[in-house]
């Protein structure tokens, strides 16, 4: 008998060990408002895990995903060459990843299409339409857009999505061009003629609230004022609504909703130190604005002239060139650039 109360008393002892942080004394009320874990800390940016969760991609394969999608968006797309565009949107855009939690290297290219949008595919593989530079005002706006998109890489978001069964699995993207039987899970890029996974380009609304609040504290940490983040958003949903179908409906789902917005602006309020001076805008920015605004002013005309007859023959030298030119560009596609952080 006395035996078996020891065991029973053992017993008790071991439950009450077990449920013991459960009646711990009550946390500092101070305590819960403090952040919970790094994701709240702009300080820790590029020492956070913020892709962690269930994902069957590694790095090395959501990179080569990426590539191939890219490699069928520059198939289809006609790409801006002019290389002060080009340098500036890509300068902005690497500033940002270094101070974000990206863990790839971002290879970032500007789309010659009026309609306001950006994307970038897993493995950071970023498309920034000319549309979108020339609505933004200030610099800090496109840098915002930027900074979102670039979040979604970081957060692994295509992928994850990949993984919940909601992509069509790596194997069917060969099909894409054999027919209606291999389109499933892709849609049309609307005014454009390549296919991209839904998936990879329209996030649930968690995925969207992450990328915001990724996205702020990327701008951020970069100097840009995050207030434009909010402001940028708001004219682009106004536009929506003073010309309906202005804004495509892959991007429609970006504007931040009136609690998307009054989450950004709380985040600004109590997780970004205040600062005395931001990046709202340069010089150099309206100098890329007006070289934009010439480049499609020559587009039209062009697009005028193109209506009058003329003959004109590819000669042998051409084709060489153009195989020349055709090497040289698969060879760039090997050049990835290399991340670095800032210190």
């Amino acid at each position: 008998m006395k035996r078996l109360l020891e065991q029973f008393a053992a017993g008790v002892l071991t439950v009450l060990l077990a449920f013991a942080p459960a009646f711990a004394a009550p946390q500092d009320p101070q305590e819960k408002d403090k952040p919970k874990d790094s994701k709240s800390d702009v300080e820790q940016i590029g020492n956070r895990n913020v892709g962690k969760g269930i994902n069957f991609y590694s790095l090395e394969k959501e990179i080569a995903i990426g590539k191939q999608l890219a490699q069928e968006v520059e198939r289809s797309a006609k790409l801006v060459d002019d290389p002060v565009v080009v340098e500036f949107v890509n300068r902005v855009g690497q500033n940002l990843v270094r101070n974000s939690d990206a863990r790839v290297p971002f290879t970032i290219k500007v789309i010659d299409s009026d309609e306001i949008n950006a994307f970038a595919l897993p493995g950071g593989f970023f498309f920034v339409n000319t549309g979108l530079v020339l609505r933004a005002d200030e610099e800090a706006e496109l840098a915002g857009v930027m900074a979102h998109e670039i979040a979604h890489v970081t957060a692994r978001h295509g992928t994850k999505n990949a993984t919940k069964g909601e992509l069509t699995q790596l194997a069917m993207i060969p099909l894409i061009l054999l027919g209606p039987g291999g389109w499933a899970g892709y849609g049309i890029y609307q005014g454009l003629n390549f296919f991209i996974p839904l998936g990879y380009l329209k996030f649930s609304r968690d995925a969207e609230r992450e990328a915001d609040f990724l996205g702020l504290q990327y701008m951020y940490k970069a100097g840009y004022d995050p207030n434009a983040y909010v402001t940028f958003f708001e004219k682009v949903k106004a536009e929506e609504r003073r010309r309906p179908g202005s804004v495509p409906k892959v991007f429609s789902t970006h504007p931040p909703t009136p609690e998307r917005i009054q989450n950004t602006q709380k985040e600004i309020a109590s997780i970004l130190p205040t600062r005395d001076q931001y990046i709202v805008s340069t010089s150099e920015f309206d100098l890329v604005k007006a070289r934009l605004r010439g480049l499609q002013s020559g587009r039209k005309a062009q697009d005028q002239d193109a209506d009058k007859p003329t003959l004109r023959k590819r000669t042998e030298q051409d084709k060489d060139k153009a195989g020349k030119g055709q090497q040289k560009g698969d060879d760039k596609d090997d050049d990835r650039p290399t991340l670095k952080r800032r210190p």
